[in-house]
């Protein structure tokens, strides 16, 4: 009998038995699956989205286009202002229009319209018209006091970024109710006739808005720092009061 035919003793038949259990066990056992990849995150998409975040970028964007001016200032500027990255801000607003657009809509407007609100919750009647348009504006200003530098840079400069805004979203309705009314009292003889009512409304502006813009310089000539728009409100009702003579 050669080797090959010769019966294999007790221990090799249970070692043989053992390793054929193992290798049926292994076989099936399913493959362990390879854990899965982290995502991806999209480009400029920040690890952790801080709820302040966007708010952080709206106010630096309207402190570099106050200080700078809305053209002079890039999207780089503006991370820069804000501590972040310019990807960050490309992931929020996209580009630097859609942010502008987004700060008018922010910041811009509320001081606007809350001018508006008042002089049309003033009624039909002058004094009180006269009155609600000074306490909106400098009420505005306390309350936005970035606004008269924005209004004279970008406004009324040629070539500001917000003049359209003016002509075509804020003026045109404002303009008309205040012209309106001037003009019904001034046909009432409640109004000074020597007075022009389409100049009314320049003339408010110059007695609150610009008075606020050049703050620092007639505060500086004047040593006057004690002077705020409360002041400015008090002085501008005084002289319109006897300007315009009205008349109950």
């Amino acid at each position: 009998m050669t080797d090959s035919n010769k019966p294999r003793s007790g221990r090799a038949v249970t070692a043989s038995r053992n390793a054929s259990r193992i290798a049926s066990k292994r076989a099936a056992k399913p493959e362990r699956k390879s854990a899965a990849k982290p995502r991806k995150r999209t480009p400029g998409r920040p690890r952790t989205d801080a709820p302040d975040q966007r708010e952080r970028l709206l106010d630096a964007a309207l402190a570099c286009f106050v200080r700078k001016g809305i053209a002079a200032t890039s999207l780089r500027d503006i991370a820069a202002e804000s501590g972040v990255t310019p990807a960050l801000a490309h992931y929020y607003f996209g580009d630097k229009s859609q942010l502008l657009e987004a700060v008018i809509e922010t910041r811009a407007m509320p001081a606007f319209l809350q001018v508006r609100e008042r002089v049309v919750a003033a009624g039909d009647d002058v004094a009180d018209v006269v009155a609600a348009f000074v306490f909106g504006v400098t009420e505005a200003v306390k309350r936005y006091p970035w606004w008269p530098q924005l209004w004279v840079r970008e406004v009324l400069c040629e070539g500001g970024a917000l003049r359209d805004l003016l002509l075509t979203r804020i003026a045109p309705e404002l303009a008309r109710i205040l012209a309106q009314r001037f003009a019904t009292a001034q046909a009432q003889g409640r109004l000074n006739a020597d007075l022009d009512p389409r100049l009314l409304l320049p003339t408010l502006i110059g007695l609150t808005l610009f008075p606020a813009a050049g703050a620092p310089i007639w505060r500086q000539m004047f040593e006057a720092d004690d002077l705020g728009m409360d002041d400015v409100r008090r002085h501008a009702l005084a002289l319109l009061d006897r300007g315009l003579e009205l008349k109950p």
